[in-house]
């Protein structure tokens, strides 16, 4: 689910983020997992083999993929806050939906460098964001904030089991929007979404006892040893040590030899199949998160027909 302020693309705002330690994922499947060998990585080559990859990981897919019915369910949304805040007396325009399929990008890397880096800087035109409002006009009043976004003092907060809390508007056009969706599940949609969160992250720790994944990092570290950079930990701790575009193009070289053992270990398509496993193993031993998934997923989207049967597309802002 998607506030309306914004695309479903930046679910959830974060207000803390985990606390503690991850807890070991896996069991008998990473306890049984032997080295498979080297297989060359043809996602560095095919940007759709790539794009396969990124899906794989079943709990990242469901917090980061934009289908049909996510997209659907932020339109609703959309449309459901703009006609709120035009029954108050205001005119709210927030950025259009994206189309189904346009999210991918923002899912996480989390095996370090997957293409060459930009010699330059991006040439695709940003996507248009809300018009600013004026100075003076009634988007920039107290009264226009509180309508959109409620009583500060009555935001609903929902926390997971490792210290990650969401805040969401209690009351105001946003949260009757989410409502309209989901009735009375709001806080239940809110901690599913937060579950899967921790569990995105206790995978991602538990993905470093795999035995597999590890036989992977060592052969990468290897390759690296013998193309002139030994000492290298992993791709994504070499990723963060070059922090910035000018880090990243000086450091062509190394990032270059990155990418090369990357394609000749297989090292993706290792990373990637064995996190979906252990992603896997986690909602197998978490049913009712799935469960929740599905069912609150189904109920927003019966929601969303109905809402966008009897409502008006509304144009997107225009800057200017």
């Amino acid at each position: 689910m998607t506030g309306t302020r914004r695309p479903r693309r930046v679910l959830l705002t974060l207000t803390a983020v985990l606390a503690g330690g991850a807890a070991v994922a896996g069991g008998t499947l990473l306890a049984s997992a032997r080295s498979a060998p080297p297989v060359p990585d043809e996602a560095l080559v095919s940007t759709a083999a790539l794009e396969r990859l990124h899906r794989m990981p079943p709990v990242t897919d469901r917090l980061f993929a934009w289908t049909d019915v996510q997209a659907r369910s932020a339109e609703a949304e959309r449309r459901h806050a703009i006609d709120c805040m035009a029954r108050k007396g205001f005119r709210y325009t927030p950025r259009a939906t994206p189309p189904a399929g346009s999210g991918g990008d923002e899912r996480p890397r989390p095996f370090g460098l997957e293409t060459p880096p930009s010699s330059s800087a991006p040439s695709a035109p940003a996507e248009p964001g809300e018009t600013p409002p004026k100075p003076g006009s009634p988007e920039t009043s107290p009264a226009y904030t509180k309508a959109l976004f409620g009583d500060e003092n009555k935001r609903v907060t929902v926390e997971g089991e490792l210290g990650m809390s969401v805040s969401r508007p209690g009351d105001g056009c946003l949260a009757e929007a989410e409502t309209r969706l989901l009735g009375d599940s709001r806080a239940r949609w809110l901690r599913t979404r937060i579950l899967l969160f921790e569990g995105q992250e206790q995978t991602r720790a538990a993905l470093e006892k795999d035995p597999r994944f590890r036989d992977a990092t060592g052969r990468w570290q290897q390759c690296m040893d013998r193309a002139g950079f030994p000492g290298q930990r992993d791709p994504q701790a070499l990723l963060k040590s070059l922090p910035s575009q000018r880090a990243r193009l000086g450091g062509r070289d190394v990032l270059r030899a990155d990418l090369r053992c990357k394609s000749t270990t297989g090292y993706l398509t290792v990373a990637y199949t064995r996190l979906a496993a252990v992603q896997q193993s986690w909602l197998d031993r978490h049913p009712a998160v799935s469960e929740d998934w599905t069912a609150l997923l189904a109920r927003q989207d019966k929601a969303a027909r109905e809402v966008l049967a009897t409502t008006a597309a509304a144009p997107s802002p225009r800057s200017g």
